[in-house]
């Protein structure tokens, strides 16, 4: 193909005695013209090849039916307020509406917050929704074309009206209100102006208490560590008010510690006492649950790599090194995903075989209810100690969130089906059969995968595969836009479970990171073996498809194995493994993919960064690059540099393109036609080169 000239640098630096050329550095400057202008003919390219391409409108088609079926999310309850939100399918953004009951919500309610109303663009999203102690006030975190930044609005649900207060701008954070119904904690970075396009690492966070009506330059700082910028705090306030539990972990780390500041609350005034270090050590993942009179109640892997629930007497004296902890249960052979309380117990859901199930127990660990509730997915679990209503939302791989309210006392279940609004058009839900299979990794592990095929599959053809492997995540046959027009057309979907993920626990995670990071793409690549070799597919008739961490497993199997694929779609990945470090959120990450400034941790990167393993002369398979100018969370100077080093490689004639949407960031709050947009495209783009022809 005739690609747009991308102008190559010689810029070779020595790290830890590795000679790394990086001739495309100057497009890590996002809002440098010269990277501007090369967006835009990058753009102008792949337009003009994906508009070309004979599947495209067929998928266009779909993709617009699937993006504007009705749907609702999971209902929550939150000091007397119910709220939900709600899509009739024709809006960009969900609309969020708050009941006094539950028969209210189910009616219809009143709405909450209207994203669409406060962009022309439809790219403002909400990104954060909590309610104050008494049910008055909502804090309402909008985000700007899709940034991780979001602002804090102020809404008496009362009156509906808007409540005065000051501009306060956070990230990964939402509003933590106390019980004076007057302040409320969150975590301050120090913004200064960035919209989502800055790149900037991000400083330490401070956690603040802001009180309402007050100038945020006046909000106390609650906890600090100037010395560690990579720690990031997380508050919860008690159900009973009495403390707000702080868990302290090392950027994306799956383990922390855990402290208790008193909360006290006279005259309308809440105050934090100096912290009680119970967890003070962070050896393994603490999530609080709930405090139930002295017992504090958590989920951890500690001695559990599947997770068990535990308790901590709050009042016994603090000691060095972890407390005594009373094991109130653990799961015999499952993986423990998550607990919330319900109606003086707890609702525990847990993994068989990536398979969710829930179950209430006693606060002594003992069964109260195994719930019938079947689903590929559980995406709502939300429970209160004092009430008997629990709410589940689960999904399947066509199907978005089916909302059930199930009473915690009786284990009575009800569907919620009025929440979702109705349907003007027919839903296109293809008929398919799910399969769990099996593949054999390098090392001899075992790597289990869903194989979702559709109504009339005669046995062979073009499959899609999908795959994450990272961070403890696990990774479900759920609901995804994308997966109901692959399937309409006749493709087959795999999707993966690789180590890296949460899917079977800790150790299960622990063996896909760090060092063992190359266990993640022979778990994937294992997987695409086993479908050639049972002739479910064919080299020919295979691509893959991933986002963020994903992304990165598209790269590294694009550039170990590319004789494995016809196409490949890389979503706003980690790309660059020797600098992702260095850019807004990435030192986070040290978790996975370990320091680049240790040696031993660069020699490990190096051996399987997608960016430094592409090699001219090299046949790659068609390629599709995904990003967004505002994604600050995986910058999209990976994607642009991982794009052009390709171009200039590729030795063979499939294309190498790119798709970079503006105004829009990582995925989250992206307006519904543009999801429509990007799927049809990636979705032709796959079909196309794997030779997926749609019916009609």
């Amino acid at each position: 193909m005739d690609y747009p000239h991308t102008r190559r640098d010689d810029l070779v630096e020595t790290l830890h005695g590795h000679e790394i050329a990086d001739p495309y550095r100057w497009l890590e400057d996002p809002d440098a013209a010269d990277t501007v202008d090369w967006v835009r003919r990058q753009n102008e390219v792949s337009e003009a090849y994906l508009a070309a391409l004979p599947e495209r409108p067929w998928f266009s088609r779909t993709l617009q039916a699937v993006l504007h079926r009705p749907r609702a999310g999971t209902p929550f309850r939150r000091r007397g307020r119910y709220v939900v939100s709600r899509n009739d399918g024709h809006t960009d953004q969900d609309i969020w509406y708050v009941a006094d009951s539950l028969a209210e919500l189910r009616a219809g309610g009143r709405v909450l917050v209207d994203p669409n109303t406060l962009s022309a663009d439809g790219r403002a999203s909400l990104q954060s929704l909590t309610v104050s102690d008494s049910g008055r006030y909502a804090a309402i975190g909008i985000s700007e074309a899709g940034s991780d930044w979001e602002t804090f609005r102020l809404q008496d649900l009362t009156t509906g009206e808007p409540v005065p207060d000051t501009v306060i701008t956070t990230k990964f954070s939402a509003a933590e209100w106390l019980p004076d119904d007057r302040s409320y904690l969150y975590l301050d970075f120090g913004h200064a102006g960035d919209d989502g396009t800055g790149t900037g690492a991000l400083p330490g966070g401070r956690l603040r208490q802001h009180r309402v009506g007050e100038p945020a330059e006046d909000d106390p700082v609650i906890a600090e560590f100037p010395d560690d910028d990579q720690l990031f705090l997380h508050p919860t306030v008690t159900a009973d008010g009495r403390f707000v539990v702080v868990s302290i972990t090392r950027g994306t780390e799956n383990r922390n510690r855990l402290w208790l500041y008193p909360l006290t609350t006279e005259d309308g005034v809440s105050t934090l006492g100096d912290p009680i270090p119970i967890i003070d050590e962070a050896v393994a993942e603490m999530a609080y649950v709930e405090l139930v009179g002295d017992r504090l109640y958590l989920q951890t892997d500690l001695d559990a790599p599947r997770g068990r629930l535990v308790a901590v007497d709050v009042t016994a004296p603090t000691t060095p090194g972890l407390p005594a902890l009373t094991e109130v249960y653990r799961p015999e052979t499952d993986t423990l995903l998550m607990a919330t309380p319900a109606a003086g117990g707890v609702a525990v859901a847990t993994l068989a075989d990536v398979q969710p199930l829930v179950q209430v127990l006693e606060w002594d660990g003992a069964l109260r209810h195994r719930l019938d509730l079947a689903g590929g997915s559980l995406v709502g679990l939300d429970g209160r100690h004092d009430d008997d209503a629990l709410f589940v939302g689960l999904s399947s791989v066509t199907s978005p969130t089916t909302a059930y309210v199930v009473d915690a006392r009786s284990g009575q279940v009800e569907a919620l089906p009025d929440l979702v609004p109705l349907a003007t058009a027919p839903v296109p839900e293809p008929v398919t059969t799910v399969e769990r299979r099996r593949a054999t990794s390098a090392d001899g592990t075992e790597v289990p995968y869903f194989l979702i095929t559709p109504e009339g599959w005669s046995g062979s053809g073009p499959v899609l595969l999908w795959g994450y492997g990272g961070f403890k995540i696990p990774i479900f046959a759920d609901y995804r836009p994308g997966w109901s027009g692959w399937l309409a057309a006749g493709g087959a979907l795999v999707i993966t479970n690789l180590r890296g993920g949460g899917e079977f626990g800790t150790d299960w995670y622990d063996d896909g990171r760090l060092a063992g990071k190359q266990h993640v793409f022979d778990d994937a690549i294992a997987v695409a073996e086993h479908l050639i070799a049972t002739r479910v597919t064919t080299a020919a008739q295979l691509a893959a498809y991933g986002r963020s961490n994903g992304g990165l497993l598209v790269g590294a199997l694009l550039t170990q194995r590319p004789d494995l694929f016809a196409a490949m779609v890389p979503g706003v990945g980690v790309l660059d493994l020797l600098r992702f470090h260095l850019f807004t959120v990435g030192a986070a990450w040290k978790s996975d993919y370990g320091d680049p400034d240790d040696p031993g941790d660069f020699a490990t990167a190096l051996a399987y960064s997608p960016l430094h393993a592409i090699r001219p002369g090299t046949r790659y398979p068609a390629t599709l690059v995904l990003t967004g100018d505002h994604d600050d969370r995986v910058v999209p100077l990976h994607s642009h540099k991982f794009l052009a080093t390709l171009q200039w490689a590729q030795a063979g004639e499939a294309p190498v393109l790119t798709r970079i949407e503006t105004a829009t960031g990582h995925g989250a709050g992206k307006p519904t036609t543009l999801v429509a947009a990007e799927w049809a495209d990636l979705l032709a783009f796959c079909a196309h080169h794997t030779g997926l022809v749609p019916p009609g």
